[in-house]
């Protein structure tokens, strides 16, 4: 027997228990891989955006980053861990938030930025958001997928910041159980720090995390700052979806979604969403959405981001986002 960290194969079906109604119907381009056991898959050589007839108009400054971001992982910004690489602070202070986040100009206009998330578990999902949307849209993975790695190192050759999204413990938990490293509300310190760090080292190359459910789990003062600490302490940001409490602690980068646009699984009720995001951005000078790597979602936000700097927003990866609370 080999040592090492452990080999994980987890259904998708944490993932869509807590799927909004019509999920089934919404995957349907992807029948048959309701479970993790597709490894990485050759990208085609031709980009679906190009196939598709989609170019971008993000409202990028005239001299846009552009192009793919450092290969992961980043010398200084890891150490070997138990069960693999974690993210450290590097000997000069720079942190894996600044390393591995896509950089980020602003123009004056207002600013927009959206996390698909529940990436890895569904190869060709995976390749669609990859591949479709533009560079400034954050891509947010499961830790239970096979072949992460290559998946974030595909994402973040396409340019997309990744996040890596930590099961937190729900209010209907154990009926909706995301897993068996769930941070749990009534965890030890040491506990979540134990299973933050096993979510942690199944990858490089993410600036930050987020959470997968979470209502019960940030809710609590004390656990949520013991996983405050421990991710602060690495250097890392927080991105919430918005389904939880709002604990401050000032110890690390942080931002929270206003609106997830995918609760509801039609066009009409992404276009709403989307609209009601712009809106937003345009009172407050920002802002931030989360939704889910189904079919309709990702056709969706690709046509909407693609003339987005036409509505005078600019599109922003979610980092630029991100302040210290």
């Amino acid at each position: 027997m080999t040592s090492g960290p452990p080999h994980v194969r987890e259904p998708l079906y944490p993932y869509l228990r807590h799927a909004p109604v019509g999920w089934r119907e919404a995957l349907a381009p992807a029948a048959g891989s309701l479970t993790v056991t597709e490894d990485i898959v050759r990208l085609s050589e031709r980009p679906l955006s190009a196939a598709a007839g989609i170019t971008w108009n993000s409202g990028a400054s005239a001299k846009p980053v552009a192009g793919a971001l450092p290969a992961a992982p980043i010398a200084g910004l890891y150490a070997p861990g138990p069960g693999g690489p974690l993210p450290i602070i590097s000997a000069d202070g720079r942190t894996p938030f600044d390393g591995y986040k896509r950089p980020f100009v602003s123009n004056g206009r207002p600013k927009v930025a959206l996390v698909i998330g529940g990436l890895g578990l569904n190869a060709r999902a995976t390749r669609q958001a990859i591949e479709t949307l533009p560079p400034e849209i954050t891509l947010s993975f499961a830790p239970y997928a096979e072949g992460l790695q290559g998946w974030i190192d595909e994402a973040r050759a396409h340019g997309h910041e990744v996040l890596l999204e930590t099961p937190m413990e729900p209010m209907d938990y154990p009926d909706n159980d995301p897993g068996p490293y769930t941070l749990m509300a009534d965890g030890s310190p040491p506990e979540v720090v134990k299973k933050l760090e096993w979510v942690l080292s199944r990858a490089t190359g993410y600036y930050g995390l987020t959470n997968y459910l979470g209502s019960r789990f940030l809710a609590s003062p004390a656990a949520y700052q013991a996983f405050a600490s421990a991710t602060g302490g690495r250097g890392l940001g927080f991105i919430d979806d918005g389904s939880g409490a709002r604990l401050n602690t000032g110890s690390l980068p942080r931002a929270s979604a206003e609106r997830v646009i995918d609760d509801q699984l039609s066009q009409s009720a992404i276009d709403q969403q989307l609209a009601a995001l712009e809106s937003g951005a345009m009172q407050r000078g920002q802002a931030l959405g989360a939704g889910f790597a189904y079919p309709v979602t990702l056709e969706k936000v690709a046509k909407w981001s693609a003339s987005i700097g036409e509505r005078g927003l600019q599109l922003a990866p979610a980092s630029a986002l991100a302040v210290r609370r």
